[in-house]
């Protein structure tokens, strides 16, 4: 049995360990049999991107650091076969920057992106999620980590009940119409 973790990170700014909240939603057998979601408190009180996500340092001031985190996280990411997200390498960036700065191990996993699902299974373009999730009508409370890791999840869901399998994320995508 494969499974997947999809997840999604919030940043409080540009910097690629500043994850202030995760998402995650756990794949097993076709469907999506866990789902979390977690604040975490960056090493930087500065918060460029609340007006995408509402998060500010009084939200997350007394979260979990991600090393503090990362005890509960890391069973999640060394279970899964994959690591799913849309836009996958942005969120595999944010996950290898808060391992770097924290001095967390990394788990290597191959990644999925689900921006490339969706183009190569149903052609989908513009392939932002909300597009993707109103295609597929998939719900969706977008840049909640919770939320876009769970769409996500779903995303993949429906992906594998179409036939795609992990061995053609590297297949060359379909252009859209």
């Amino acid at each position: 049995m494969t499974t997947y973790l999809a997840l999604d990170f919030e940043t409080a700014n540009h910097s690629s360990d500043s994850a202030c909240a995760l998402g995650i939603a756990v794949i097993a057998d076709g469907r999506i049999v866990e789902e979390d979601a977690f604040l975490i408190r960056p090493p930087s009180r500065e918060f460029f991107f609340t007006y995408i996500h509402g998060l500010e340092w009084r939200h997350v001031r007394d979260a979990p650091t991600f090393a503090e985190l990362w005890p509960r996280l890391s069973p999640y990411i060394e279970d899964a076969d994959y690591l799913v997200a849309h836009n996958a390498p942005f969120d595999m960036n944010v996950l290898a920057g808060c391992c770097e700065t924290y001095r967390v191990p990394r788990v290597a996993r191959p990644s999925i992106c689900t921006v490339r699902v969706a183009r190569r299974v149903w052609g989908i373009y513009p392939t932002k999620l909300p597009d993707v999730c109103r295609h597929l009508g998939i719900d969706l409370k977008h840049h909640d980590a919770a939320s876009d890791a769970s769409a996500c999840a779903g995303i993949l869901v429906r992906a594998l009940e179409a036939g795609w399998t992990p061995e053609d994320r590297d297949r060359r995508t379909r252009r859209g119409p």
